[in-house]
């Protein structure tokens, strides 16, 4: 089914990576036959943000940090609803990392999408917890002291059942991708290399090191060998880390009912 825009109007920087982000959204949802009226987006606070204005299909602009929980709220009140998160870096690794772990080891059968530019672009561009050690920014003028979080390397800790990455210039892989995150039972959390063409454009220093792990015949069963790949330095690799199945929250929960008044009052007296 056809998943169309909204009138909004765009007002990403041209040359933005999440224009990419927003592209491969719709081509996955497309190719999953998904229903706008059943699909709930919720996208967090920063730049990627507006996608949640841009795509006709249901959505939740929430507070900075709190994608998850509003996100797996929706999917408990109606499992059968196609909910799919959009968090910054800076909104998923920093403010609203402490729900990450719980909703991967929960398996919350919801979609994270993480657009990661590695700093915070609305605010003019300072570092964030996934800036590369020694990036000058306005708030790191002598360079970036820490290293940077491993968002896939956490994920995978964490229990994840699906963990993947993508990258905003390759809009036909990183589809492809949303895809068999969408279509997996489970937790799916994809982490998109999205460059912020205004503050830190990182187009050609990722198309030189970036490969996709499928090109390596890599197995994403293996566990031990993700994490391994997920600890790669001098190469980015792309793609779906791991992939494994087991029962989802959705699975050890009673299924949602509705409760009347009288029993409510029933319940406080």
């Amino acid at each position: 089914m056809r998943i169309g825009l909204t009138r909004a109007k765009i007002t990403w920087c041209p040359g933005c990576g999440n224009y990419g982000v927003l592209a491969a959204l719709r081509r996955a949802l497309e190719e999953v036959g998904a229903e706008p009226s059943r699909v709930v987006l919720v996208a967090g606070i920063g730049c990627h943000g507006r996608i949640a204005d841009y795509l006709n299909v249901n959505s939740i602009h929430t507070i900075h940090g709190r994608v998850l929980p509003v996100a797996i709220g929706v999917k408990l009140a109606n499992p059968a609803l196609t909910v799919i998160c959009h968090s910054g870096d800076g909104d998923a690794y920093a403010i609203g990392l402490g729900h990450l772990p719980h909703a991967a080891r929960y398996n919350v059968p919801i979609t994270l999408v993480v657009h990661n530019n590695m700093l915070y672009a609305l605010t003019a561009g300072q570092a964030s917890p996934t800036s590369p050690r020694g990036l000058r920014t306005r708030s790191t003028p002598h360079g970036q002291a820490e290293e940077p979080l491993n968002p896939i390397l956490l994920a995978l800790a964490s229990g994840a059942t699906f963990v993947a990455r993508g990258f905003s210039g390759d809009v036909g892989k990183l589809a492809e991708i949303l895809v068999r995150a969408m279509r997996h039972r489970g937790f799916a959390f994809v982490d998109v290399l999205q460059p912020c063409i205004t503050f830190y454009d990182t187009y050609d220093y990722i198309r030189e090191k970036a490969y996709y792990l499928e090109e390596e015949q890599h197995d994403a069963r293996d566990l031990r060998r993700a994490l391994s790949r997920a600890l790669e330095r001098d190469r980015i690799p792309l793609g779906v880390f791991y992939e494994s199945e087991r029962p989802t929250m959705l699975d050890r929960l009673p299924p949602p009912r509705c409760v009347e008044l009288s029993e409510l009052a029933e319940r406080f007296k």
